[in-house]
């Protein structure tokens, strides 16, 4: 009889009674830890002194390393390691203060049996919010049930009693009561135009390119085909490696002349000369290139969207891709011609730019580029990150700040965009982003999300509003200062009724001239999304 050495089965960790363990998942990259790490330590420690003043004990389930400068778990590998280490029964909290990256993680919620929460510090300074956020996005995609709570510090009392409740039943709910499905709709002129585009699209169908899918540990942001598919959207698969071969291609008199047609329109450039520090030409020279060079891939493909993954394996090739994302979703921008220089490519068309590589943005940012053009709208959208927000003068405002780009007209025009060189920590090479203060107005926001193992689309309403300028840069400055923003004020949610709702780190945003205008597009694109089979709900006051 033949035998085998058969593999030994670690036996599992038992947790002690009142224990409860916390772990805590990072960037992906060294400098952005290394110097994310002392929020992070104070977020443990005042997270540590609820936990332990409600009566229970903490134990954190992996350790800070010295050779790294810092604690947090910064791949798969190491998550699935130290999850070996944790008893799969205990109450586990996963404590976040920054940006981080799902899938460091997610091998180990997914089998681990015990309730889980996940704590952010409502915080600007780094994006602890957004990592939360994010990773309850990725959770609801799994399937992995969950908990999630904020607060500065952890001594509010609405903090504490969220964190008791969770401790003696393993469960914590937040009021979502102004969340509710679509419905029947009456007809209209607006969900005639949304299901005729929905027919359109799904008969016609359209292709979103996209560079290396998989970005920043956004598994909430990954689409399978066969969710996609029956909308009519189909992808195409592009490396990164054809965008960089590409831009190769394009000469130094191309870009200098997508340079000098921002300048015309009155765009500022906060240049230097430290690459290492500093914006400089070399720098923007490389960012229209890719720009130049992101169309006529477009074109070659015939795509309908394009998403470039903006970090990882661009950040160590090439200068950022943000200004080039932000000119791709604008109408007006500077012409790009055919490789022969006989054709203007998307000529007085947006390219609807999925940033990040985000389905979800891309799934709505075709929507919208399609229902606002229909109605004869500027159809310039843009994802926004939620990061942080703050009573000013008796209302909540949201600060909405993407990483980088977004279009000029949010802004109120080129003469009132920037370029600021992006952080060092982020972005060895450099690069300039296409910034500025959102202008006043109306919009639509919305979000297209995996749950129960189908899309859903939630959409509301919101104003963008104007602040003071010492209060627009107190905000930038406890954020990130070289990226724009918006402040936004959601019409009938409170900050935790958004919170506790939200499945993702992202929201798509798009302008309206009025309100009747905003209200209009929201019916068409409800309609349009219901009609393709997107499970639709209003959010605070729409509809």
């Amino acid at each position: 009889m033949t035998t085998y050495d058969l593999p030994t089965v670690r036996p599992e960790a038992v947790a002690a009674p009142g224990e409860v363990w916390t772990v805590a998942s990072g960037d992906l990259r060294l400098s952005a830890n290394q110097t994310c790490w002392p929020v992070q330590e104070q977020l443990e420690k005042d997270l540590g002194a609820a936990v332990t003043a409600l009566g229970h004990t903490v134990r954190r389930g992996h350790r800070f390393d010295p050779d790294k400068g810092h604690g947090f778990i910064d791949s798969q590998r190491a998550g699935i390691d130290i999850f070996k280490q944790i008893p799969p029964d205990a109450p586990l909290i996963v404590a976040e203060g920054v940006w981080q990256y799902s899938h460091h993680v997610l091998a180990g919620l997914r089998s681990h049996r015990g309730p889980i929460l996940v704590v952010a510090n409502w915080s600007g300074e780094f994006p602890g919010l957004v990592g939360l956020l994010g990773l309850s996005g990725s959770l609801t995609k799994a399937g992995v049930a969950h908990s999630v709570l904020w607060s500065k510090d952890f001594t509010d009392e609405w903090a504490r009693d969220g964190l008791r409740t969770w401790l003696e039943t393993g469960k914590l709910t937040h009021d979502t009561s102004h969340v509710r499905d679509l419905g029947a709709q009456p007809d209209s002129p607006e969900r005639e135009l949304g299901r005729a585009l929905a027919r359109q699209l799904q008969t016609d169908k359209a292709i979103a390119g996209v560079f290396d899918e998989g970005c920043m540990g956004m598994y909430n942001a990954i689409f399978d085909d066969e969710l996609i598919n029956p909308l009519g959207i189909y992808k195409e698969r592009l490396s990164q490696s054809a965008l960089v071969a590409e831009m190769r291609q394009v000469t130094d008199r191309e870009a200098k002349a997508v340079h000098q047609w921002l300048l015309d329109r009155g765009m500022t450039f906060h240049l230097g000369e430290d690459e290492a520090t500093e914006l400089t030409e070399a720098q923007l020279l490389s960012q229209y290139k890719m720009y130049v060079a992101a169309l006529r891939i477009a074109d070659d493909f015939g795509l309908d969207a394009v998403g470039i993954q903006y970090q990882q394996g661009l950040k160590d090739t090439v200068a950022a891709s943000d200004l080039a994302e932000g000119l791709l979703n604008n109408v007006e921008r500077p012409p790009a011609y055919s490789r022969d220089g006989e054709r203007e490519l998307y000529a007085g068309k947006a390219l609807p730019h999925f940033n990040e590589v985000d389905w979800g943005v891309a799934v709505d940012a075709l929507a919208t580029n399609r229902v606002w053009t229909a109605m004869g709208l500027d159809p310039a959208t843009t994802l926004h990150d939620v990061r942080w927000g703050e009573e000013y003068d008796g209302r909540f405002v949201w600060v909405m700040e993407i990483s980088g780009s977004v279009p000029a007209a949010h802004n109120g025009g080129y003469d009132k965009s920037y370029s600021m060189r992006q952080p060092p920590m982020y972005f060895p090479l450099g690069g300039g982003t296409l910034s500025g203060v959102s202008k006043p107005g109306e919009i639509v926001w919305s979000r297209v999300f995996i749950m129960d193992g189908v899309l859903h689309a939630d959409l509301g309403r919101a104003s963008a509003i104007a602040l003071p300028e010492k209060e627009t840069q107190r905000r930038l400055d406890a954020t990130t200062p070289a990226w724009p923003i918006m402040h936004a004020v959601l019409h009938g949610v409170t900050r935790d009724q958004f919170m506790a709702r939200h499945k993702a780190n992202h929201l798509n945003v798009a302008y309206a001239p009025d309100a009747g205008a905003a209200d209009r597009a929201l019916a068409a694109k409800a309609a349009m999304f219901d009609a393709l089979g997107i499970a639709v709900h209003l959010v605070g006051d729409a509809g």
